[in-house]
């Protein structure tokens, strides 16, 4: 007997402007866009999903736009009636209907375990197998912007007691500039906090060869992403070279990329993020692997909301691999919060929330003001 059947399925697309720009290798956001998903189960319980990609289509091809067309058109019409009960089986159902499009089917997903966890009563971390830590410490990612302008960012949130950890963003110029840009902010910070950087495999591994010892010698602790995606030999080589983590982000979409890292022992640590699974469940397969494999893991982002973040918490804070921290700051750069509950960050850490579901509630008031015309 179908439990939670699904009645219908409802998309809309926002827009949110960011406190400050957000500079990539290859791309500049100023306002972040959601796909928010609402499953409506029949005797009026309902679960909330948001789909998300960071700057648009450069990082993993998907965007808000096509991300909606695919759920309205080819998803949702096959929801319909569906137990919402069943994660499972309706996520294996969207892998044979839609190749790829992990952020798409992400949002599915974190609607039918929000659904479950309101039906029930219980937090979805309860449905993951229970905490293993009740909150992450948190990096603040900086951006690729002048060093004078990020060291004043970083010193404000060191100032303040909110952050000790920063990441800036590399790539976007040219390498001996770039490396002159992080060497002055990380001899700035280094005293104080842990620096690292994400390159978004701007860079060949002849560069990186070049370079990267560079930074590590200048005191920064972990480089993301050195190389594209695809070159797997490259990470191994970085690897193997530095003394310094090489975490692999764009190099590891599925189980099938975890396994092939560590066989070919190209990353010292994996970067886990909820939207480039597609879903909670594929996180946890994927940190079961890097359990096994002793490889710790870091709670990277997409630029989430707090609907987003609480969704990613509740997989995080339940998966045993997750040492390394996070980067879930999302909710903070935003200029407006899409929940009647904000995410907590106190004292450099973020805590998942432990209410019903994910524990946070969509503010409708801002479904409205930020919805796009």
């Amino acid at each position: 007997m179908t439990q939670l059947p699904i009645e219908s399925v409802e998309t809309t697309i926002l827009d949110v402007p960011l406190l400050r720009p957000h500079r990539f290798a290859t791309t500049t956001m100023h306002c972040q866009s959601f796909v928010i998903v609402k499953l409506n189960i029949r005797d009026g319980v309902q679960g909330i999903g948001e789909a998300v990609v960071a700057g648009g289509p450069w990082w993993g091809g998907e965007t808000v736009e096509g991300i909606k067309v695919l759920i309205d058109d080819y998803l949702a019409p096959h929801l319909i009636d569906a137990d919402a009960s069943q994660v499972g089986q309706i996520a294996a159902r969207m892998d044979q209907l839609v190749a790829g499009n992990p952020a798409a089917k992400a949002g599915i997903e974190m609607a039918l375990w929000d659904a479950v966890g309101r039906w029930l009563g219980v937090p979805v971390y309860t449905l993951l197998g229970g905490l293993r830590r009740s909150s992450l410490p948190v990096t603040w990612a900086l951006g690729a912007d002048p060093a004078e302008t990020v060291i004043e960012e970083a010193q404000c949130k060191l100032a303040a007691g909110e952050h000790t950890s920063f990441k800036l963003k590399m790539g976007a110029g040219d390498p001996a500039a770039d490396v002159r840009r992080v060497t002055a902010v990380t001899r700035a910070l280094a005293p104080h906090a842990s620096v690292r950087v994400d390159l978004n495999g701007a860079w060949d591994v002849v560069t990186a060869t070049r370079w990267l010892p560079h930074l590590q010698d200048a005191g920064i602790d972990l480089v993301e992403q050195p190389v594209p995606r695809w070159d797997t030999a490259g990470m191994r080589q970085l690897a193997e070279r530095l003394t310094i983590p090489v975490m692999a982000d764009e190099s590891l979409l599925t189980t099938r990329d975890a396994l092939a890292l560590w066989r070919d022992r190209a990353a010292d640590v994996f970067a886990l993020k909820t939207a480039k699974a597609g879903g909670l469940s594929p996180v946890q397969r994927i940190g079961a692997i890097a359990e096994a494999a002793g490889i710790p893991c870091y709670a990277g982002t997409t630029l989430e909301s707090s609907l987003g973040t609480a969704a990613s918490l509740h997989a995080f804070c339940a998966c045993p691999a997750l040492t390394m921290g996070s980067e879930l700051f999302g909710p903070r750069l935003m200029a407006d919060d899409l929940a009647e509950e904000p995410i907590t960050y106190r004292d450099g850490q973020v805590h998942v929330p432990d209410g019903p579901g994910f524990g946070v509630t969509l503010d409708e008031k801002k479904l409205t003001k930020y919805r796009r015309a």
